[in-house]
């Protein structure tokens, strides 16, 4: 009888496994917080990976700043205690460069943001 009991369970299980198929997780895209402050981004330089999706976190710690990076269609402004959250897929490799694009100050023009993508 213990057999018959058996014996059921592992063909409900294996028969369960087939109808469900495996089960596929798929990895979150990595989230990486970038502050603005007059007059820098910290971190003022990324690395993402050509094809694979990442998540980028902006959060102002002073002021209005925007985060604009031309070549990869980047225009994303933020303020203080309204942190602004968008991802982005590279579909290029090469070194991007981006900057501020809200007037914070007179040491404006020094707050550049440069994005390294790399080969997946």
């Amino acid at each position: 009888m213990k057999r018959y009991v058996a014996g059921k369970i592992f063909f409900t299980l294996s028969l369960l496994f087939l109808i469900a198929g495996p089960a596929h997780t798929q990895a979150a895209a990595p989230v990486i917080e970038i502050h603005a402050k007059r007059f820098a981004f910290t971190p003022n330089e990324i690395t993402i990976v050509e094809g694979q999706t990442a998540t980028i976190k902006l959060i102002s710690d002073d002021t209005a700043h925007s985060l604009v990076i031309p070549d990869l269609q980047v225009n994303v402004e933020v303020s203080k205690r309204h942190p602004a959250q968008f991802s982005i897929t590279p579909t290029k490799t090469g070194d991007f460069a981006g900057r501020c694009g809200h007037f914070c100050g007179a040491g404006h023009g020094n707050m550049t943001f440069t994005v390294h993508v790399k080969g997946g």
